[in-house]
C-alpha cells in the first residue's frame, strides 16, 4: 500500500518549512517532464519589503489552506474571488513564503494584455537595429525576454509561484487563450523555433532577474507544474471549460475573531479604541461593501496622528467609505 501523504503540505501557519518537499506525484493526467531541470532562482530577487510584509501577515480561513493544497496536490490554478481588500493578490505570497518556493511572479492583468503578454515579448525593430550596427549582439534570443506565464512554465525543479491579478479585467478571449497552455504546461516561441535548424539552444532572459536560461528548439515545457492564483473581483462571469479546470475559492468578509486576529498579524496587539473601530467596521458593513485594509488604515491613522478620540474616529469613519453599498441600503449621511 502506497504511504499516506501529509495534508496539508500548506497549513498556514506563516512558519516557513519544507512541506513542499513532501507533495506527492502528481495525478498521470497532470504529470509533466519537462527539462533539463532548473534549479531554484537565487534568492537575490527577493519580494519587496512590503510585500514581505503581507505574507508574513497573511491569516488564512481553514478553507483556504484546504483549497491551496487541493490545487497543490491536483497541480491546479486556483481561482480566488472576492471583493475588493479580501486578500486575494497577499495569499500567493504568503503561500511562496511558508513553503519556500522563492519570489512570486506576478502578472497584472488590463483589458488589453494577451496571451503573447503573458509568455514573452519580442523586439524585432532592437534585433533589426542591432544587425546594423552591434552584429555580434543580433541573436533572436538577445531581443526576447518571458513573461512571468512563460517563466513560471520552465522546468524548475520545484514549483514556482504564479499570480495572475485581477483575470476579470482581461479580453473576453484571454480565459480561454489560457487554457491550453495551463492544461498543457507548454508552449512554444515560433522565433525560437525558426532559428532552431542553426541554433538549436537559445539563452533566454526571464521575468524576474536578467539571468539566462537554456531554452531547446523554441519548445518550453513545465517540469514541477507552477501554484497559479488567478484573482478575480467577481465582476464577470468565465467560460464552463475554463472553470472546469481550476480549484475555485471564494473569499468573503472575515467574521469577528478572524478579523481582529488579522488587525493583530499587521499591527500588533488592539487597545480599547482599535476594538470600537473593529466594531463600526462590522457594523457598517452590513450595509455596504468595504475592504479589510480600510480598516488596517484606520487603525494605523488614528494610532499614529495624536488626535482627540473625537477628532480620530471622525477620521477613521471618514478612512471608511463605502466601495459599493447593500441595495437599498442608506444612512444619514445620504440625505
Amino acid at each position: 500500500m502506497t504511504p499516506q501523504a501529509p495534508w496539508p503540505v500548506y497549513n498556514g501557519s506563516n512558519e516557513p518549512h519544507d512541506g513542499i518537499d513532501h507533495l506527492p506525484a502528481p495525478p498521470p493526467w497532470r504529470d509533466f517532464d519537462g527539462g533539463p531541470p532548473l534549479p531554484a532562482p537565487r534568492a537575490a530577487a527577493a519580494d519587496s519589503p512590503d510585500r514581505a510584509h503581507r505574507a508574513r501577515a497573511y491569516r488564512p480561513t481553514e478553507q483556504s489552506v484546504a483549497l491551496v493544497n487541493a490545487a497543490l496536490f491536483l497541480r491546479r490554478p486556483l481561482l480566488v474571488t472576492g471583493p475588493p481588500g479580501s486578500g486575494k493578490s497577499s495569499l500567493p505570497y504568503a503561500v511562496a513564503r511558508e513553503l519556500r518556493l522563492g519570489p512570486v511572479l506576478r502578472w497584472n492583468v488590463t483589458s488589453r494584455s494577451a496571451l503573447a503578454d503573458g509568455l514573452y515579448r519580442y523586439d524585432p525593430l532592437s534585433r533589426l537595429y542591432a544587425a546594423g550596427h552591434q552584429p555580434e549582439d543580433s541573436a533572436v534570443e538577445d531581443h526576447l525576454r518571458l513573461g512571468p506565464l512563460g517563466t513560471a512554465l520552465l522546468p524548475y525543479e520545484r514549483p514556482r509561484v504564479l499570480l495572475i491579478d485581477e483575470i476579470d479585467k482581461s479580453d473576453l478571449d484571454l480565459p480561454n487563450d489560457l487554457l491550453n497552455v495551463l492544461e498543457e504546461g507548454q508552449y512554444e516561441i515560433p522565433e525560437l523555433v525558426r532559428a532552431a535548424r542553426t541554433h538549436p539552444e537559445a539563452a533566454v532572459m526571464v521575468a524576474d532577474s536578467d539571468e539566462r536560461v537554456p531554452v531547446r528548439h523554441g519548445r518550453v515545457r513545465c517540469r514541477a507544474f507552477p501554484f497559479v492564483v488567478l484573482t478575480s473581483n467577481g465582476e464577470r462571469e468565465f467560460p464552463p471549460a475554463f472553470l472546469r479546470r481550476c480549484v475555485t475559492l471564494e473569499l468573503r468578509r472575515p467574521l469577528p475573531g478572524h478579523l481582529e486576529e488579522i488587525v493583530r498579524a499587521h499591527l500588533g496587539e488592539l487597545d480599547d479604541h482599535d476594538r470600537e473601530l473593529v466594531a463600526a467596521f462590522l457594523r457598517r458593513g452590513t450595509a455596504g461593501e468595504l475592504a479589510t485594509d480600510q480598516l488596517l488604515n484606520a487603525i494605523y491613522l488614528t494610532r499614529a496622528s495624536g488626535l482627540d478620540a473625537g477628532s480620530r474616529d471622525e477620521l477613521a469613519e471618514a478612512l471608511m467609505p463605502y466601495l459599493s453599498r447593500a441595495a437599498g441600503a442608506w444612512d444619514g449621511d445620504d440625505l
